[in-house]
């Protein structure tokens, strides 16, 4: 596992919405956001979860592609050594692994948690998921509930 979890908002909002923002604190102890991603999450930030600025000029470059979390999140998984970075957004993402960057996303964290023993049905989680306004398409869905074995 990566010594630093960076997480975007998107996660924190759908986690939230589906009463288990707590699952990111079994699989991962702690998670790192950025002062924009806590602002955009706009609930109290549980004390697991640390606030960092992210300062390098790489932020103001990304503010001109991406919208500003994702922008802040990637730039803080660069400033740090050895981050996974939870970044739902396709852009986001496509632009994260271009920078090397080690990326998951929400329904990662889900396969994750099953892995490691926290949860016991990732098609649980799912259906949660598809009562939100959070959209993932059925080939993801398929993908990942093959992944774990429930398709």
């Amino acid at each position: 596992m990566p010594k630093s979890i960076v997480c975007d908002a998107s996660c924190l909002i759908l986690f939230n919405k589906i009463g288990s923002i707590n699952l990111l604190y079994q699989v991962f102890g702690s998670i790192i956001i950025t002062d924009t991603v806590a602002k955009e999450f706009g609930h109290p930030i549980p004390e697991w979860i640390q606030v960092r600025p992210a300062n390098s000029i790489l932020l103001k470059g990304l503010l001109n592609i991406l919208d500003a979390g994702e922008a802040s999140a990637i730039t803080l998984a660069t400033e740090l050594d050895d981050a996974l970075l939870i970044i739902d957004e396709y852009k986001g993402r496509k632009v994260a692994r271009k920078m090397g960057l080690t990326v998951t996303g929400s329904l990662g964290v889900i396969v994750i948690a099953k892995k490691k023993g926290h949860i016991s049905s990732v098609k649980e989680f799912i259906e949660k998921i598809e009562r939100t306004n959070f959209r993932i398409s059925p080939s993801i869905i398929q993908y990942v509930l093959n992944e774990v074995g429930e398709s």
